[in-house]
């Protein structure tokens, strides 16, 4: 037996019991007569003790002991003369009475700490050793929690946990496939799957009425934070359900985890606004509530006044800042610096002062007055001491413009606290978006998404007026999870596909095996996925879900701790049928 209890196990009342322990060393301290080790593993931190008038030989043997040196120790549990009240084991220490080392460590490339030393690349490079650190130890027990609470739900609901193939047949599903060459089929390739969507929908088909996966998902897209190749999502479908059916389950399931990994309670319902009212009202189909400073639209006050400015654009929008009124020159001109980037791309920003004393300062006195601004101040819910930002132009530009003005304002103000939790559901979105360059219709969400029934008339004579009956979660301006009633019946999704600009026999290239499906009873159903990695990171309170992925890649796609992707061997290709051309340096 290597030990009897683990690193964050022994307490006061295991004084004078003889134990074995195993671990890590997270340090030691050389006092002279004494030598004391701090003992680490994934529960805990042990200190033992070393006193050269007891036993000089061991003493020195501890003396040797580097960081990260695996040991196993035999001693006696005894109580601290100087307790560590921050420790879980900080009343007691153990008094070794033999040791052993079981592995010796070369000096990590960075400190194996709480807060480390090491650049986020040279961490990912060695993260075996980054995962030893205690703040990943918590962000992997988290996931593990999540998903053993969200199989906990689904088993109390009836839902059965089905796989689904991974090597699938390659469809347009808005990103790009991973695609993976087949052997045994000369020139033929499966795809990784982007979503398992196809595959559930045919699993209502055969009757399986309540469906859940906790599945790897891959999209070839562009990274970052809330972004990875391979990612994880909760996705579950059901059978016989309207919108608010499928809605008022998963919004369990959502509660479920608040409570039982936050033992936060939600009482009342998640509120409900519509995809338009969103965009109006914030600027974003995925609202931040845990503030207000909501989007006002000031063009019939704005305009008509020879700025020419407002008076050519669009939209004039404007957010309240409050007690902002002190905001220096240098302040503003950065945040228009910070809206005239690429990334957000707005021309100017606009402000007024509504200064403590009920008087006016602006960046366009010029050719407004008084009591014209103090009628901005009126539409915008201003007070004494706020401050009013305004960009203008295109409305939908300047509502995502907004939107992210909003977003850094919030931060800025501390309005954004990560433990405070703001969920909204969002629904009734346009069906379909029109490419305007050219003139093409995309599906918002995906191809198998039902329209509303009172907009199917639609269809045929304004398909850009069509609403989905779709419906997305966001918590804190995060979409957490997405999904939508499906199409059931072949002639709507050969109509879906139709306008989606497929030709009959690319419809049936494509999804033929699913049309086929619809023949046989389908029944009506819908569902949702997700974003487990999003989800764990929300409750984690960080922003990046490399943290919350054991394993993950960087923001160029790469594992750089086992060099993937990588060239393979020449005859494997030949295996496979595949000349690859060559590439210039």
């Amino acid at each position: 037996m290597y030990r009897t209890h683990n690193n964050g196990e022994l307490r006061i009342k295991d004084v004078d019991l003889q134990v074995k322990l195993c671990g890590w060393v997270q340090r030691s301290r050389d006092l002279g007569g004494m030598t004391f080790i701090d003992l680490r593993d994934r529960f805990g931190i042990t200190q033992l003790t070393f006193n050269e008038t007891v036993n000089s030989t061991l003493c020195q043997d501890a003396r040797l002991i580097n960081r990260e040196w695996v040991i196993e120790i035999d001693g006696v549990v005894k109580e601290r003369s100087s307790k560590n009240l921050k420790m879980q084991t900080g009343e007691i220490e153990i008094e070794v009475g033999s040791l052993k080392v079981l592995n010796k460590s070369k000096t990590p490339p960075f400190t194996i700490e709480d807060e480390t030393d090491g650049g986020e690349e040279l961490r990912m490079k060695y993260r075996f050793l980054d995962l030893r650190r205690k703040p990943l130890q918590k962000n992997m027990i988290l996931r593990s929690k999540m998903g053993m609470e969200v199989r906990n739900f689904f088993q109390e609901h009836n839902f059965l946990e089905i796989e689904t193939p991974y090597l699938i047949k390659s469809t347009p599903e808005g990103a790009r496939d991973f695609i993976v060459p087949s052997r045994m089929n000369k020139q033929q390739f499966y795809a990784l799957p982007q979503s398992p969507q196809t595959f559930k929908q045919l699993l209502m088909v055969s009757g399986y009425d309540r469906y859940f996966q906790i599945v790897k998902c891959f999209r070839d897209e562009d990274l970052r934070s809330d972004r990875q190749p391979e990612f994880t999502q909760i996705d579950c479908e059901m059978a016989f359900v309207d919108q608010q059916q499928v809605i008022d389950t998963f919004e369990g399931l959502v509660k479920h985890l608040f409570k039982n990994l936050l033992q936060i309670d939600f009482k009342m319902p998640f509120p409900v606004i519509t995809y338009d009212n969103a965009i109006e009202k914030y600027g974003s189909d995925k609202p931040d509530l845990r503030f207000d400073m909501k989007l006002n639209y000031l063009d019939l006050l704005a305009k008509g006044s020879g700025f020419k400015v407002f008076d050519e654009a669009e939209a004039v929008v404007g957010i309240n800042v409050p007690n902002c009124a002190d905001y220096s020159r240098k302040k503003i001109d950065e945040l228009t610096s910070w809206v005239k980037r690429p990334q957000i791309g707005a021309k100017g920003l606009a402000y007024v002062k509504y200064n403590t004393d009920g008087s006016f300062k602006s960046s366009i006195d010029k050719f407004y007055n008084t009591e014209t601004l103090k009628k901005w101040a009126s539409k915008c819910n201003s007070n004494p001491g706020d401050l009013i930002l305004i960009l203008s132009g295109d409305k939908l530009k300047v509502q995502k413009q907004m939107n992210e003005l909003r977003l850094l304002m919030g931060e800025r103000l501390g309005l954004r606290n990560p433990n405070d939790f703001k969920p909204v559901w969002v629904i009734d979105f346009p069906l379909l978006e029109k490419d305007e360059q050219t003139n093409e219709y995309h599906a918002m969400h995906h191809p198998f998404t039902s329209p509303k029934d009172e907009d199917q008339n639609l269809l045929t004579s304004n398909p850009s007026k069509v609403r989905a009956n779709a419906y997305d979660l966001a918590i804190n301006g995060v979409e957490v999870g997405g999904g939508s009633i499906r199409i059931h019946d072949r002639q709507i999704q050969e109509k879906m596909f139709q306008i989606l600009g497929f030709t009959k026999d690319e419809a049936e290239l494509q999804f033929g095996f699913l049309m086929k499906a619809f023949e046989y009873g389908a029944p009506p159903h819908g569902g949702i996925a997700f974003g487990f990695d999003r989800l764990c990171t929300l409750f984690g309170g960080k922003e990046n879900i490399r943290e919350f992925i054991a394993f993950p890649k960087n923001n160029q796609g790469k594992d750089v701790m086992i060099d993937a992707p990588s060239k393979i061997d020449l005859s494997q290709l030949n295996e496979l049928g595949i000349n690859l051309p060559k590439i210039e340096d």
